[in-house]
C-alpha cells in the first residue's frame, strides 16, 4: 500500500472557513455567501472539479510529451451538477488554442477517459473514519 496523497484542514474563527495544508502548499476552503460563509476559498466541489481538471491537464500534458505530440496552449474545465432525483454528473470540457486533428482529438478524449483522477471518481472510493 501506497500513499498517495496527504492533506490537512484547520478550522478558522469564520463559520465554514478552513486552511488546507498538503506537503508545502496552503489554500482556503469555504462556502459561498450564498450558503452562509464568507467566500474565502474554494467550497469541497470545487476543490473535486480543481482535482479533475488538474489530473487531466496534466496526464495530457505527459502523454504529448511521451509521444512527441505539440498539443499547444489549453484549458480544462468541469461542472459538478446535481438533481432532486440524486444523480450527480461531471461535464468536463477541453479547449484547444489550435484545432487538433481528428485523429487526435479522439486520443485525447481516450486519455481523459483514463486519468488516474477520472478513474477514481469512476469507481467506489472506500473512505475509512476513525477519532484520533
Amino acid at each position: 500500500m501506497a500513499m498517495i496523497a496527504n492533506a490537512k484542514v484547520q478550522t478558522l474563527p469564520e463559520p465554514w472557513s478552513g486552511e488546507i495544508h498538503s506537503g508545502k502548499h496552503q489554500l482556503m476552503t469555504d462556502k459561498p455567501e450564498s450558503f452562509g460563509g464568507q467566500d474565502k476559498g474554494l467550497a469541497p466541489y470545487d476543490l473535486l472539479c480543481s482535482a479533475l481538471i488538474s489530473c487531466t491537464m496534466i496526464t495530457l500534458r505527459m502523454y504529448a510529451q511521451h509521444k512527441g505530440i505539440e498539443l499547444g496552449e489549453f484549458t480544462v474545465e468541469a461542472d459538478f451538477s446535481a438533481n432532486k432525483e440524486g444523480q450527480e454528473w461531471i461535464d468536463r470540457r477541453v479547449s484547444f488554442l489550435h484545432p487538433l486533428s481528428d485523429e487526435l482529438n479522439q486520443k485525447v478524449l481516450d486519455i481523459c477517459q483514463k486519468t488516474p483522477v477520472t478513474k477514481t471518481l469512476l469507481r467506489s472510493v472506500e473512505i475509512n473514519t476513525t477519532l484520533v
